[in-house]
């Protein structure tokens, strides 16, 4: 059984639509999550379970469980939509961890809800493996992530280009609240619901923020955090917009998510993001514009209008020293500096320049300084070596630190696809056998060395797409 407190369902109706999941006909459990679920209290053999399994696939609604689809609006690729919301998913429920952590447990893809938008709010197979693969790597490598503790094969067709194999992801998170749930309700100048949703977020993730611009710190300098982990991993999120971006600070929405192989940093790879809005140089910069439309929506809670603008731009400004600080630290590790200096900051930024004139492995590179191997990545290998020189000078370095900061492997995006297709012929081992690889990053092991092979150039995936 699943033991349910549920929050957010507390919360004015205006911010949701109640309603059950849509039944499936035939659901077979593809993973199950065992870690996740002892790290929520929840028992794994259960859920495993014929009575498990039905929760999973939205064919049973479990007692204390208050599924809802939360509203939402947003910018999407800079242009603003006022309503959003979840269109594909369900919040089942909350659930207390032992620690007492507050976790939310969510259906995804589990059919249309009114904010669907005359889509039919089912995910096919691909995007649910995708995201089970990825976020789990994320938070294997200490990323602020949503969590994967299921996936579900629904035994019914998802129609898009094609007919594609449906499937239901149960995913957790602190919370699955965004800027865009925020801008629902300032576009519709809905201070009431605005000041609610301020006290329940500070409440569930920032106890300690004295109010709506104590909030807007503690937002600010959670995604700073977390935007220099991505960056310090080649991971390009894809679809940065306000109504993906959680103000818990974790990474949500892994749609057309990809990591590089060979480094560039102007590179992009969703399908949709034709003018490189979203490119992996440009994702600091954009977590700062989504953060000014967050601190917009705060604004009217915080006072006198004006000295409210003022603090509030104060705040967001904060972003990029504590992105710079965070970013620093993150890149000093991957070279093995446990007491980074400001003049650390160029000696990584040169490594990147020469990574990219070399179009070296963005990945082995990193993983290759420890062992000596990173010189094999570079087309001019002569590059490298002049500046391998200036860093061995700045001191040994420190081969534990630089162990546990760069991956021996990554969901690599050749990878996933591989998997995916292998699972629409019904063979799954390549799936299981690359979750485990990569929840595994920082060991060597030798069934695991190809996973941590580059892409030979036929293998290269250039674009990815959306799950919907």
């Amino acid at each position: 059984m699943i033991h349910f407190d549920n929050s957010y369902a507390r919360l004015p109706e205006r911010m949701f639509a109640r309603q059950p999941p849509t039944a499936v006909p035939g659901p077979e459990l593809l993973a199950l999550n065992r870690p996740l679920a002892a790290r929520l209290g929840l028992d794994a053999d259960w859920l495993a379970s014929d009575e498990g399994l039905a929760v999973l696939a939205g064919n049973a609604v479990p007692e204390g469980a208050a599924p809802l689809a939360q509203a939402y609006a947003g910018h999407q690729f800079g242009g603003f939509v006022p309503q959003l919301g979840d269109g594909r998913a369900l919040l089942l429920g909350e659930v207390v961890a032992p620690d007492g952590a507050r976790f939310d447990i969510q259906l995804k893809g589990s059919g249309r809800t009114p904010f669907s938008r005359g889509g039919d709010g089912k995910a096919w197979l691909g995007p649910v493996l995708r995201e089970y693969i990825v976020s789990e790597f994320m938070a294997a490598m200490g990323v602020p992530t949503t969590r994967a503790l299921a996936a579900v094969a629904t035994g019914e067709p998802v129609f898009r280009e094609t007919p594609l194999p449906g499937a239901i992801l149960t995913r957790v998170a602190s919370s699955h609240i965004r800027v865009g749930t925020f801008q629902f309700f300032a576009v519709r100048q809905d201070t009431d619901a605005l000041r609610a949703l301020t006290e329940h977020v500070i409440a569930r993730h920032y106890p300690e923020a004295d109010g709506p611009l104590g909030l807007l710190d503690a937002v600010v300098a959670a995604q700073a955090r977390t935007v220099a982990q991505w960056m310090a991993l080649g991971f390009i999120h894809g679809v940065m917009n306000t109504d993906n971006m959680a103000v818990s600070g974790e990474t949500i929405d892994y749609g057309p998510c990809a990591f590089m192989d060979v480094f560039h940093p102007e590179t992009v790879f969703s399908s949709i993001d034709q003018g490189g809005r979203y490119a992996w140089i440009n994702q600091p910069q954009i977590a700062v514009w989504n953060l000014a439309q967050f601190a917009t929506c705060l604004i009217p809670l915080m006072g006198e209008r004006q000295a409210a603008i003022e603090a509030a731009t104060e705040s967001v400004h904060r972003f990029p020293e504590a992105y710079e600080a965070a970013w620093l630290e993150r890149f000093a590790a991957k070279l093995g500096i446990a007491d980074p200096r400001e003049q650390d900051r160029a000696l990584a930024e040169r490594l990147l320049v020469v990574m990219a004139g070399g179009e070296a492995d963005f990945t082995r590179t990193f993983a290759g300084l420890a062992d000596g191997t990173a010189r094999d990545e570079f087309r001019d290998p002569a590059r490298f070596d002049a500046w391998a020189a200036e860093w061995r000078r700045r001191g040994q370095p420190d081969a534990a630190l630089m162990a546990a900061a760069n991956p021996r492997r990554i969901p690599r995006n050749h990878r996933i696809e591989a998997v995916i297709d292998a699972a629409r012929e019904g063979d799954r081992a390549p799936f299981h056998a690359l979750f485990d690889a990569v929840t595994h990053p920082r060991e060597d092991r030798a069934e695991w060395d190809d996973f941590a092979r580059a892409p030979a150039p036929q293998e290269r995936v250039r674009a990815t797409f959306c799950g919907t």
